[in-house]
């Protein structure tokens, strides 16, 4: 290739290629190119020229987002639309009528909008309104969120509270939360201003609930942290009785409330606080107790009063005796005024020197006027201990003397438990009775079905413990043991006519004609009569004896074994005949061949 070709083909592009070369008739050197290639190469670098303009304008435009606020400038305003600028490609237009609050548009004002939708062609489609909407909603859950005060106007009433307008968005206040007593006349408040707090925000249907009561609250517990804090024990106090209950009062000491508790009103025992005290009573209090860190103060009324432990006899000492009211009752004793204001302890062990008090109240009943003795008492501490029973003489003491073993008394009964009866046999004296030795026949379960309360018993004495001070006595041993007349009457196999006179799920109970006290049972299967029925309550028949423990107590009999033992010994007794009748012809038969044997002995001879 000649030198003229190489500088032509530097100038030109690397994709244009030459075809032919040759000489004309100059001398000079002619060239074809591929001029198709050559025209693709052109529209290459018009399409990258292209792009790099693109990148360079887009750079210049702002990142505008659907559902975004942006500030714009408003250019354009007519009858129907405004026109505004927010810096892309194109202008957006917002309806006329979102601008219907006295709002002054002007050309060249700076409003935030929003972008809500931008077309293929780049044209934004804006909204004030929503942007607006948006902003106060931001607005709200940022207040809410920082717990912040705000500022808002009452709009209307409705059903169980206010609407209130907060950064043009419609709030509920309800009734409870408008203050801190209770308001009946929600009118008064409408077309007012009044500071809230956002206490509830539902994110999915967008309702907000405020609060004015929690502005009343948190100023009043800021006054009575600041008043509690002057407060100090022994303070007294003027106060008004706000609240009434069953363990105490709440009193309203000027915006601080205090509980006044049941014990600390009176020094005589009472039951309830109305007994002291009354709604809006106005008193004066003693400061008890402070709890700066938890707001809570405690008052007394009765420690302004002198103690009654001031006024007691001053003779009175450990032995005396004194009289009282029961007050009270615990379960280890029972409390005893001897003067109003002053409580004694009268011990459960101290009551009675018996020892079958389960309960105080198996003694004394509040309201019992008693006397007692002084066991211990102490002025300094304000405590004293009574004693009934050292009032008369330990009744164990000797008793193995009077109560001796075998001996019989007579007792009232007082008291029944799951395994006996408590007896009375005289004051202080108590024994008891376990079922099993109630009664040798019946069978008792509880022993209210064998006496009542306050019946007499005769008893005899089985067993005494003067050191534990327990008495076993017995009422079924004043007579002899009928089981041993029995065991000779009622013996396996014997045969008797009783009656039926109950019935359960497993069988019968069968009281015999000859003995109504005692009772024995029949299992279901033994019921069974020969005609394949079974017995029924209150039908009477023999029974024969299948079983008789006379430890136990226990009687089985069966009416079933008397005709089918009848039966079994008749079908026995055609095979003992045939077996007599067997044996004696077997015999015969040898009789007879001893018989043969000797008569032809006789004639060999």
């Amino acid at each position: 290739m000649s030198n003229q070709t190489e500088e032509i083909k530097k100038k030109l592009p690397l994709s244009c290629e030459i075809k032919n070369e040759k000489l004309n008739d100059q001398g000079n050197i002619k060239t074809s190119f591929d001029w198709t290639k050559y025209e693709a190469h052109l529209n290459n670098d018009i399409q990258k020229e292209r792009k790099k303009f693109e990148e360079i304008y887009t750079k210049t435009l702002p990142d505008v987002q659907e559902l975004e606020i942006y500030q714009g400038i408003v250019t354009y305003v007519s009858d129907k639309t405004v026109i505004v600028d927010i810096g892309f490609k194109a202008e957006g237009a917002i309806p006329i009528s979102e601008f219907r609050e006295n709002f002054n548009i002007q050309i060249g004002r700076k409003i935030e909008v929003m972008v809500v939708k931008i077309d293929y062609k780049g044209q934004c489609i804006l909204s004030y309104q929503k942007a607006k909407m948006l902003r106060n909603w931001q607005r709200i859950n940022e207040a809410y969120e920082k717990s912040e005060v705000i500022l808002g106007y009452v709009a209307a009433r409705t059903k169980g509270g206010l609407i209130v307008e907060i950064f043009d968005i419609e709030c509920f206040l309800p009734g409870s939360h408008i203050n801190v007593k209770p308001v009946r006349d929600y009118d008064t408040y409408v077309g007012k201003t009044m500071e809230v707090k956002v206490v509830k925000i539902n994110q999915k249907t967008k309702n907000v609930v405020v609060s004015h009561k929690v502005l009343i609250e948190r100023d009043i517990e800021e006054q009575r942290k600041e008043m509690i804090s002057k407060l100090d024990k022994g303070q007294v106090l003027e106060g008004k009785i706000k609240n009434i209950l069953p363990y105490g009062a709440f009193v309203d000491l000027g915006g601080v409330d205090a509980l006044l508790h049941i014990t600390d009103m009176s020094w005589p025992h009472i039951n309830h606080p109305t007994e002291v005290v009354q709604l809006e009573q106005e008193l004066k209090f003693v400061v008890l107790g402070v709890d700066k860190e938890k707001n809570r103060v405690q008052l007394g009324l009765k420690q302004l009063q002198p103690h009654p432990w001031n006024s007691l006899d001053k003779n009175l000492k450990i032995g005396s005796k004194v009289k009282g009211k029961v007050s009270v009752l615990a379960d280890y004793g029972a409390f005893v005024e001897i003067i109003p204001g002053v409580e004694a302890l009268l011990h459960i062990s101290e009551m009675s020197w018996s020892t079958d008090l389960s309960s105080p109240q198996d003694f004394v009943q509040i309201g019992d006027e008693l006397e007692a003795v002084i066991l211990t008492i102490d002025r300094q501490e304000r405590k004293m201990s009574l004693s009934v029973k050292q009032l008369t003489s330990d009744p164990w003491i000797n008793i193995q003397e009077k109560y001796t073993i075998g001996s019989q008394h007579t007792g009232i009964v007082k008291k029944f438990t799951n395994f006996g009866v408590f007896l009375e046999l005289e004051k202080g004296i108590s024994g008891i009775i376990y079922t099993n030795d109630l009664s040798w026949v019946k069978k008792i379960k509880h022993p209210s079905e064998f006496c009542n309360i306050n019946d007499k018993l005769e008893v005899v004495v089985l067993a005494l413990d003067t050191q534990a001070r327990r008495l076993n006595l017995g009422h079924k041993q004043l007579t002899e043991n009928p089981w041993e007349k029995y065991e000779k009457i009622y013996y396996v196999g014997s045969i008797h006519n009783g009656i039926i006179s109950n019935l359960f799920d497993k069988g019968a109970s069968i009281k015999f004609t000859e003995d109504q006290k005692i009772e024995a049972f029949s299992p279901l299967r033994f019921l069974e009569k020969k005609d394949g029925t079974f017995l029924k309550k209150g039908e009477k028949n023999n029974f024969k004896i299948i079983e008789f423990n006379k430890e136990t107590k226990k009687i089985v009999a069966s009416h079933t074994s008397v005709f089918r033992d009848k039966d079994h010994k008749q079908k026995k007794e055609p095979r003992a005949r045939n077996r007599k009748f067997e044996i004696s012809t077997l015999g015969d038969i040898e009789g007879l061949a001893k018989l043969k044997e000797q008569i032809e002995r006789e004639k060999n001879k």
